[in-house]
């Protein structure tokens, strides 16, 4: 090196802003003992109501069950079970729908909003399905969450109703609400809603309980103006005064 060249130092690396940790769910409320008494005696009075409570998307087997909830994100099970007939006439195997273009998966699903991406979904899910687990949508909850569309939600569905597994409890929008107005819990996002149902129900409940909780939602516990009233349960229910 000549001695009129001038060397520069390398510039300080800028310090890492540290990562920030994601906030675990609160540990389930302690309930007194007439708490916990009142809110099973509210699900006994629920389950009487709805002794026929069942998930509400059509469908035949496993297969149909997955796709149909990963086409019922941000959309009703009314307008999947409108939309899923023609979807599995067109591509009824993992394999046809794999071997799909995604031009014509749009199409199909267009209907249920964001499309482009559930049409991902379906065929990334499809392909795996295929390929990986031979054409069989696995019991596991821990294969389920490896197919592409597939959260803890849609593998607690297809477990619970096709092969009567339970892990949690499924939190949709109804069951959070009911959960919250019932004062089973005060969480407000559904996995610590779900970490209180869990705790205050036993495993064999868990799979009926989201039935149950979404027929009611559906029916009486609507969102904006509940129908107190006609409700079975509301002498137990702290958000209808009982």
């Amino acid at each position: 090196m000549n001695d009129d060249e001038t060397t520069q130092e390398p510039l300080p690396e800028k310090p890492r802003a540290p990562r920030k940790r994601r906030k675990a769910a609160p540990p389930p409320p302690r309930l007194d003992p007439a708490t916990r008494a009142r809110s099973i005696r509210a699900f006994e009075g629920l389950k009487e109501t709805y002794p026929d409570a069942e998930c509400a998307l059509h469908h035949k087997n496993a297969f149909e069950l997955l796709i149909a909830t990963i086409l019922s994100a941000q959309c009703t099970d009314a307008r999947v079970n409108l939309t899923t007939p023609a979807l599995f006439a067109a591509l009824p195997t993992p394999a046809a729908m794999a071997a799909a273009p995604l031009e014509q998966l749009e199409t199909l699903v267009k209907s249920t909003g964001f499309f482009r991406n559930k049409a991902k979904s379906l065929k990334g899910a499809s392909e795996r399905i295929t390929t990986v687990f031979l054409g069989e949508v696995p019991p596991s909850m821990e294969d389920l969450l490896t197919l592409p569309g597939v959260a803890r939600k849609t593998a607690n569905v297809v477990r619970g109703v096709c092969f009567g597994l339970a892990d949690g409890v499924v939190v949709d929008t109804h069951v959070h609400r009911l959960a919250n107005r019932l004062g089973w819990s005060k969480g407000k996002t559904p996995p610590h809603v779900e970490k209180d149902l869990m705790a205050l129900f036993p495993k064999t409940s868990w799979i009926e309980l989201s039935h149950i909780l979404i027929q009611h939602g559906r029916r009486l516990c609507i969102a904006r103006k509940p129908r107190c009233p006609e409700c079975p349960v509301k002498a137990l229910c702290p958000s209808s005064g009982g």
